[in-house]
């Protein structure tokens, strides 16, 4: 519905919904706030004056809305609604960052530009992906978070009134939000906006399901009201008797979560078995809230029978985003299923105006700020550019919306991570180099590997070694963004020495042939194996992949007349030459043969899109179709902006591997002579030899003779082959051989 009014009868909604955005929290502004404000208010008016938005509206609505949620919602300060007032003004008006600075001083000039630099990001044609832009975004915070907090409120209320706008960039704007916002304001303890957003989500994503469960809801309203009362006339028996203040809130619980649980539980909504969520927010009478919180949890269970399964005690250990609570779910009249929630006045406070109401309730230096935690583990993950950017988005994801669990170091100091979290992204928790140099843990006083899946209460003892070296098959079980980005980087210089000591063997190698070990010679070889720099060429010199016998193959090609004038030809593109060793192990190379999809880089079918017909090596990422399955397309493709905007939640990340680097699991049997430190003889054989890695061993000893088995992973026949050679020269071992199974 488009909109009509006069000049003066704008004017007078200007100026009303000015005073609806100071009502509540004029009183408590100093005079100073007050006249920040009303400048902000007053420039902000005169530069959108000739403005309006896609219904017609004046352009200044939007900015006074944007501040009036950044006020009640958030409960930021006069700088903050000032600053979103300003947010549009550099963006979309004549009015420089440089005005902004001399009219409102430093802070708010660069909280306004760190709104416009996002702005401009979500413009920009030639941007590669919506990822991209996400990795630009959260750069900001470098700058101050107040930024994220006002653009959170900015995209709701662009959510809100959407109508006006083309079906297309209401579907790319609802798959952003969804992709980017509802998560940010979730890890930011925003959880009235992260349900909104998610809600008006679903709305623009799936109009059919998001309407036909606000039906479904309007349509059992009455029901749920009659339910709430009978409800609380019980309870109100319990809590009046311990003479306690407090009120009752009854709500069905958001549309987005309801249909998330049809779809993970694969039932219809009269299904969902706790749609209901009732919340009990009472004012301390004393100092000892966390007492208060659980004497009303024995008041409700007098009354309704609780599940004990269900019970979410945050009030003793609060979520990392700050959020306290008991949650507790009972089966309540009827015999249905109802989550209750217990929370003080602060508390509420807390959660629905996340850190800004943690600020204003922290108290004394040693009330830690878990935002402050939260941006330095962020910018650690904001360290690692080496990842694309859908899989940088992919793994700063995995720590927003994960729930957590709470687990105990040897001295008994509680530390929180994601469920489903390791053994192995406990040891990164605690420091990189212990997580580089685990090989295995205690949990509860039992050896468990690296990989062994955590519990809430566990008590866990990292056991190290100098001699432990991170592999590939680590990225398999660890689920953490900082494990994953340390891991990483570890095998990056762990390719980097075995490339090294490739080098060293060919120079080796072609001075025992009377080669001469040249850039000439060099490219020679790159072009023989069909690689592109070389690193790829030392690489496979390092760990065995070129041999003895193919080295002599290229020897004897070599003195082709004909092959050295074919192989100078192709030297006019001059690969990259020895002096530039290791500089870059991503470069791609002929053998970059197979497709990996996903963080667990997994084989699947797909099919090449015809669109841009990637070729293996190309930087690719996948999208999941309706009838065709995955679809790889290149990462510059035409279509690639457009897919990735609009779809976000059907992208894969992609990548070509190539196949000499892959691990293999071997199985070798050995026996001999049982002699005093004969297992530790053997994996140190093992240990040194570079990628190599032991992944069980058991070897036991009877009547003066030892047998066993061990499990490794190698790179090729050829490494095998050497680590075997080595193993029966190790004294009392007597055979090894390679069998099925362990």
């Amino acid at each position: 519905m488009q909109y009509t009014a006069t000049l003066e009868e704008e004017n007078k909604e200007i100026a009303n919904r000015y005073k609806d955005l100071l009502k509540g929290t004029y009183e408590v502004l100093s005079k100073e706030d007050k006249e920040l404000i009303r400048k902000a208010f007053d420039i902000a008016v005169d530069a959108h004056s000739k403005q309006r938005r896609k219904t017609g509206e004046p352009y200044i609505f939007h900015p006074i809305a944007v501040a009036k949620i950044v006020a009640k919602e958030i409960g930021l300060g006069a700088v903050s609604i000032a600053a979103a007032l300003l947010h549009d003004v550099v963006e979309d008006t004549h009015y420089t960052l440089d005005d902004i600075e001399q009219q409102f001083g430093e802070t708010i000039a660069k909280i306004v530009n760190g709104l416009t630099k996002i702005s401009r990001l979500n413009k920009e044609q030639d941007a590669s992906i919506q990822a991209e832009n996400f990795r630009k975004m959260l750069l900001t915070l470098n700058d101050d978070v107040r930024v994220i907090l006002i653009k959170i409120a900015d995209r709701l209320h662009n959510m809100q009134t959407m109508n006006a706008m083309p079906e297309d960039k209401q579907l790319k704007i609802a798959s952003e939000t969804l992709y980017i916002y509802a998560p940010l304001a979730h890890r930011l303890g925003l959880y009235n906006i992260k349900t909104e957003l998610e809600d008006l989500g679903l709305k623009y994503t799936e109009p059919d399901v998001y309407h036909d469960i606000v039906s479904k809801i309007k349509e059992s309203k009455e029901e749920q009201q009659n339910y709430l009362e009978r409800f609380s006339n019980t309870l109100k028996k319990g809590l009046d008797k311990e003479n306690f203040t407090y009120e009752i809130k009854g709500r069905f619980k958001s549309i987005f979560s309801i249909r998330r649980k049809m779809v993970k539980q694969n039932v219809t909504f009269e299904e969902v078995y706790d749609k209901f969520a009732i919340r009990i927010i009472f004012k301390p009478a004393t100092e000892d809230e966390k007492f208060e919180a659980w004497k009303i949890y024995s008041i409700v269970t007098d009354y309704f029978k609780p599940n004990p399964s269900r019970l979410r005690d945050w009030i003793s250990q609060p979520k990392t985003t700050g959020y306290e609570a008991l949650h507790i779910t009972v089966i309540g009249p009827d015999a249905q299923w109802v989550e209750v929630q217990i929370r003080s006045e602060r508390m509420n406070e807390i959660a629905e105006k996340g850190y800004a109401a943690h600020f204003k309730y922290k108290q004394g230096s040693d009330h830690e700020s878990g935002l402050e935690n939260w941006l330095n583990k962020l910018k650690e993950s904001l360290e690692n550019q080496n990842l694309n950017a859908v899989d940088f988005v992919e793994e700063f994801k995995l720590n927003l919306y994960s729930k957590e669990i709470y687990v105990f170091t040897p001295k008994g100091e509680l530390k929180s991570l994601p469920k489903d979290a390791t053994a192995l992204d406990f040891a990164f928790s605690i420091h990189t180099d212990i997580g580089l140099k685990c090989r295995g843990a205690k949990v509860n006083g039992k050896l468990v590997p690296l990989s062994h899946t955590l519990n809430s209460g566990d008590q866990i003892e990292v056991i190290t070694t100098n001699i432990n070296k991170p592999n590939a098959r680590w990225l398999d079980f660890v689920i953490t963004a900082r494990a994953k980005t340390k891991i990483r980087v570890a095998l990056k210089e762990e390719e980097k020495k075995i490339a090294e000591e490739g080098k060293a063997t060919l120079s080796r190698k072609l001075r025992h042939l009377k080669i001469p070990f040249n850039e000439k010679t060099i490219n020679e070889l790159v072009n023989y194996f069909k690689l592109r720099t070389s690193f790829d060429l030392f690489y496979r010199f390092g760990n065995g992949a070129i041999d003895n016998t193919q080295l002599k193959a290229f020897i004897g090609q070599r003195n082709s007349t004909f092959l050295n004038f074919f192989k100078s030809k192709l030297r006019r593109n001059s690969p990259t030459t020895h002096k530039e060793i290791i500089e870059d192990s991503d470069e791609v190379t002929e053998k970059y043969d197979a497709l990996v999809f996903g963080k667990e880089e997994e084989k699947l079918d797909y099919k090449l899109s015809k669109c841009c017909n990637p070729i293996p090596g190309e930087k690719v990422f996948g999208f999941l179709t309706i009838n065709d399955g995955i679809k790889v397309h290149k990462i510059n493709c035409p279509n690639a902006i457009s897919l990735q905007s609009n779809y976000a939640y059907r992208i894969i990340a992609a990548k070509w591997i190539d196949s000499t680097k892959q691990d293999f699991n071997v199985i070798l049997q050995i026996n001999g002579i049982d002699k005093a430190g004969i297992v530790n003889n053997v994996t140190r054989v093992i240990s040194n030899n570079l990628g190599v890695f032991i992944n069980s061993i058991n070897i036991a000893g009877k009547e003066g003779v030892f047998n066993g088995k061990i499990s490794l992973s190698v790179k090729n026949s050829t490494q095998l082959n050497k680590l075997i050679k080595s193993l029966q020269k190790v004294e009392g071992v007597k055979n090894v051989e390679r069998v099925n199974r362990m």
